[in-house]
């Protein structure tokens, strides 16, 4: 009996210690993520947790080789820097422990840089602990973050979805910015639920848009927001009609 109960205490040990050492190995860089992105690749990630910030501008990369201020008209005339993300982007129940840049504002250059999707993007059931900036962003396939919990300050400001467009059962934490968005294909906010204020002023959705269960904690600025054509109070009338 002793030997048995000394081989099954090797047993649990080994399993415990395996389970930790497999813990400690869903934790990822930004940066190794980036350098994929930066080649073109797809990347999927599922269960794990980023630390540091996911710049997909590519702000540091770019900022040394621009013209200084003074001289934009040297690069065309505009300040806005486009990275154009060629691979799908999948993340699944993942941790971001910093920031995540689709739009930098760099106020010593003034430029401003701005990460554009060509493929699907996915951040599903994910939780982002850092600001989640996407304004100007160019979602050109599905764009979804069905589930995810956004903690600190978070923008689509001017985004274009040009596909399905997912936020259904999403926490958002602080204000809400969907200000100037555009939404091609429809969008969901099933569900979704806006601790404080939630910012429509001139949004325009053509399609499906759900907000059943949707739960506001302060205000909605839906101020010139376009629904099928219809002002957003219109709209709601109509639906439960």
């Amino acid at each position: 009996m002793k030997i048995k109960e000394s081989t099954s205490l090797i047993i649990f040990l080994i399993t415990v210690l395996t389970s930790t050492s497999m813990l400690a190995q869903k934790t990822i860089s930004a940066n190794d993520i980036l350098s994929d992105i930066k080649n073109g690749k797809n990347v999927s990630y599922e269960n794990v947790t980023i630390t540091g910030n996911l710049d997909m501008t590519f702000m540091n990369d770019k900022l040394p080789d621009l013209p200084k201020k003074r001289n934009w008209s040297k690069n065309g005339g505009s300040n806005s820097i486009q990275e154009q993300i060629e691979g799908k982007v999948s993340f699944v129940n993942c941790i971001f422990e910093d920031s995540v840049y689709a739009y930098i504002n760099e106020e010593n250059s003034g430029y401003t840089f701005v990460a554009n999707f060509e493929e699907d993007v996915k951040f599903a059931n994910c939780t982002f602990n850092g600001n989640a900036l996407f304004k100007y962003s160019d979602f050109e396939k599905d764009a979804d973050f069905n589930g995810s919990k956004f903690k600190e300050n978070t923008t689509f400001k001017y985004a274009k979805f040009d596909d399905n467009a997912n936020f259904a059962n999403t926490t958002f934490d602080e204000d809400a910015v969907f200000k100037y968005s555009e939404f091609r294909r429809g969008v969901s906010f099933n569900n979704a639920d806006f601790k404080r204020n939630l910012n429509l002023k001139y949004t325009k959705v053509s399609g499906d848009f759900d907000v059943k269960g949707m739960a506001v904690g302060y205000d909605i600025d839906s101020k010139y927001t376009k629904i099928n054509g219809q002002g957003f109070s219109k709209h709601l009338l109509e639906s439960k009609n």
